[in-house]
C-alpha cells in the first residue's frame, strides 16, 4: 500500500499548530503592537538590559570606585609580549635623552626657548679654533679652584641667587681673596679700614747689651688705612705705630755705666699719604707726604752711655713728581724734601745734652725712564741724588757732617704667569763729606722684592734693601747698611697660617775697622678666629755678631698676642 510522502505530512502537521494560536490571538482582547529591530533583540538577557537594584550581580559603588578596577589599567597589566625567539637589542635609540631644545643627534627641529623682556640671553659657545674669552684687567687669575667653590652648599632663594625668570641679571661680587681679611667701612667714598694689636712677651736681651738682662714687656699697634674709590685719581694712607713698653728697667751695676738706657721704652710711627692726579690718559701728577718717628735700635754705637731714656727723632717730609708716557717709554721725575730733629738726651744724673748736631734738612731728586718691552717685563734705570745740610756745621765732635751724594740703578719689573712678580735691580751708591778728615762712602747697591706663588697655600717673598746712614762716631763718615729678607708663607687652612722668615744683613763702618753681621730668625702662628678677631703668635732669635770685643749680641723673643681690625 502507498504512503503519503513525507513533506505533506511535516505542513500538514505545522498548518494544525498554527490554528489554534491565531484563533487565540483574535479572541485576546489585548491590542499587538509593533516591535522595533533593535540590538536588544539580539540580547542573551530574557527580561532587561537593565540590571535590577537587587540583583546579586549589580557592583556596589566600593567596586566602582576602586582604582585598580580600572580598565585603562587591567590594560596595562597585560602580559608583555615574549621575547622567545626575538633578537635582542642593547643601547638606547638616537636622540632618546634630548630635551625640548638644544642638540638633537637625529637633526630634528627642537623649540627655541622663550626669552622675557630685558632677560639676559645666552652667549653662544665658542666654537673649535676661536679664541677664548679675554679676561678683565681689574680681575685676579687665580691659579685653582679652592675646594669651598665645588663643596655642597646651602641653597639660595631663587631672588638672591637670580635665577627668577625675567629678572635682570645681579652683579657678581668679586672673588675675596683673603676671607678672614678685614671689611672696613665707607665714609663717603673712602673705604676704611683700622686695627690694633696688642701684645705681650718677655725678650731675654731688650737692651742689646753684652752682659744680657732680661725683661717682660707689651706692645700696643694700631693701623689705619683708607683709600679713595674713585674712577680716576687716586688717594692712599696709611698710618701704622707701635709703643713697646718693659715692666723692668735697668739702672747701672755698682756704678758702672750701661750703654743701654735705664728705661728702654720706645715709640714707633711711620705713614705716609699718597695722592695721584690724572691730568690726561698720559700724563700724572703724583705727591706723598711721610712722616716717621723712632728712636735709634739698640746696641747700636750711636746711643748716648749714661741715658735715662732713648731720644725720640722725628723726619718728616714730601715729594713731588710726575709721570708721562709716550706710548710704550715711561718717564718719571720728582723733587723731595725731608726734615729730621732729635729731642734732647736726658741723662741719669738729670742733665740733658743737645742733639742740634744731628738735626738735618735733606733736598733731592730722582728721575726714572721705563719701556715697555713685553707684556710682564719692564726694565727701568734710575737716578737719585741728595744734598743734606745740618743745623750746626760742626758736631759735637768737631767733624762737619754736611754731605752730598745719590746712587744710580737700573732693574726690570716682571710679572711672570702670575706666579713670580716683582722688582729687581742692582746699581752703586756713594756719599761725598765736606770734612776732607771723612772718608768717601760707597758701595754696591741692591733692591729686590719679588713674590713667588708657589701653590695656592704656600707663597714665598724675597726683600733686598740698601741704605747709607747718619753716625755720631767720630771719624766714621757714614755706615752702609745691605739688609736681605726671605719669608715664607703657608696656609694650613683658610684661618690657620704660619710664617716663617729669615734675615741677614751687614753694617760697615766706613773710616772705622768695625764690621757687623746680623741675623734674625722668626717664626710666626696666626690663627683668625673671625674677620674681627685673630691670635698671634710669635719666637724670635736675634743676633749681632761684630769684629769689634764686646759690641757681640743675641737675644730671644716670645710673644703673644691678639688683633682686632676692622
Amino acid at each position: 500500500m502507498a504512503r503519503p510522502v513525507t513533506g505533506r505530512n511535516s505542513r500538514a502537521r505545522t498548518l494544525r499548530a498554527a490554528l489554534p494560536c491565531l484563533a487565540l490571538i483574535a479572541l485576546s482582547g489585548t491590542a499587538a503592537h509593533a516591535q522595533t529591530v533593535t540590538p536588544d533583540l539580539f540580547s542573551s538577557r530574557r527580561a532587561s538590559q537593565v540590571t535590577s537594584p537587587d540583583s546579586p550581580l549589580r557592583r556596589t559603588s566600593a567596586e566602582v570606585n576602586d582604582p585598580l578596577a580600572s580598565p585603562k589599567l587591567q590594560e596595562d597589566e597585560k602580559r608583555a609580549p615574549s621575547r622567545i625567539g626575538q633578537i635582542p637589542k642593547y643601547g638606547l635609540p638616537a636622540a632618546s635623552g634630548a630635551a625640548d631644545s638644544g642638540y638633537d643627534s637625529l637633526n630634528r627641529q627642537r623649540k627655541k626657548p622663550k626669552y622675557y623682556p630685558g632677560q639676559a640671553r645666552p652667549k653662544p659657545p665658542v666654537g673649535p679654533g676661536s679664541p677664548p674669552p679675554p679676561i678683565a684687567s681689574n680681575t685676579q687669575l687665580r691659579l685653582s679652584i679652592p675646594p669651598s667653590e665645588s663643596a655642597n652648599k646651602t641653597r639660595l632663594a631663587p631672588a638672591m641667587a637670580g635665577t627668577v625668570v625675567g629678572q635682570p641679571p645681579r652683579k657678581r661680587l668679586r672673588i675675596d681673596d683673603d676671607p678672614f681679611g678685614a671689611v672696613g667701612d665707607y665714609a663717603g667714598s673712602f673705604l676704611i679700614k683700622s686695627a690694633v694689636e696688642l701684645r705681650g712677651g718677655y725678650d731675654t736681651n731688650p737692651g742689646r747689651t753684652s752682659v744680657p738682662r732680661g725683661s717682660p714687656f707689651y706692645v700696643i699697634a694700631p693701623e689705619f688705612v683708607a683709600f679713595s674709590d674713585w674712577e680716576r685719581h687716586a688717594v692712599v694712607a696709611d698710618l701704622r705705630g707701635s709703643f713697646t713698653g718693659y715692666t723692668n728697667t735697668f739702672p747701672p751695676v755698682d756704678g758702672v755705666v750701661s750703654s743701654a738706657p735705664t728705661n728702654i721704652d720706645r715709640p714707633n710711627f711711620i705713614g705716609h699719604v699718597d695722592g695721584r692726579l690724572d691730568v690726561t690718559h698720559d700724563t700724572r701728577l703724583l705727591g706723598q707726604a711721610r712722616l716717621l718717628v723712632a728712636t735709634d735700635n739698640p746696641g747700636s754705637p750711636n746711643v748716648q752711655a749714661g741715658l735715662s731714656r732713648y731720644p725720640v727723632y722725628a723726619t718728616f717730609g714730601g715729594t713731588l713728581g710726575v709721570d708721562q708716557n709716550f706710548n710704550r717709554l715711561q718717564l718719571s721725575a720728582g723733587a723731595a724734601i725731608d726734615r729730621t730733629v732729635y729731642q734732647y738726651s736726658e741723662l741719669t744724673d738729670g742733665t740733658s745734652t743737645s742733639n742740634d748736631d744731628r738735626n738735618y734738612n735733606q733736598y733731592g731728586g730722582l728721575g726714572r725712564v721705563s719701556y715697555d718691552l713685553m707684556p710682564g717685563l719692564k726694565p727701568f734705570g734710575e737716578i737719585v741724588g741728595n744734598i743734606r745740610s745740618h743745623d750746626i756745621l760742626v758736631d759735637r765732635n768737631g767733624y762737619q757732617r754736611n754731605s752730598s751724594g745719590g746712587n744710580v740703578r737700573a732693574g726690570t719689573s716682571f710679572e711672570l704667569s702670575r706666579m713670580l712678580t716683582g722688582e729687581v735691580a742692582v746699581g752703586w751708591a756713594a756719599r761725598t763729606y765736606e770734612d776732607p778728615r771723612l772718608q768717601s762712602l760707597q758701595g754696591l747697591l741692591t733692591s729686590a722684592s719679588l713674590v713667588w706663588v708657589a701653590t695656592p697655600l704656600t707663597s714665598a717673598k724675597f726683600f733686598a734693601t740698601t741704605s747709607i746712614d747718619e753716625t755720631t762716631v767720630p771719624g766714621v763718615s757714614g755706615v752702609l747698611t745691605h739688609t736681605y729678607t726671605a719669608e715664607v708663607d703657608h696656609d694650613f687652612r683658610r684661618w690657620l697660617s704660619a710664617i716663617g722668615r729669615f734675615t741677614w744683613g751687614t753694617q760697615r763702618y766706613q773710616g772705622d775697622d768695625r764690621f757687623d753681621r746680623f741675623y734674625s730668625l722668626s717664626g710666626d702662628l696666626i690663627y683668625k678666629m673671625s674677620r674681627t678677631l685673630w691670635l698671634k703668635g710669635t719666637l724670635r732669635r736675634d743676633w749681632l755678631d761684630s769684629n769689634q770685643p764686646g759690641n757681640s749680641t743675641a737675644s730671644t723673643v716670645v710673644m703673644l698676642g691678639v688683633r682686632v681690625q676692622n
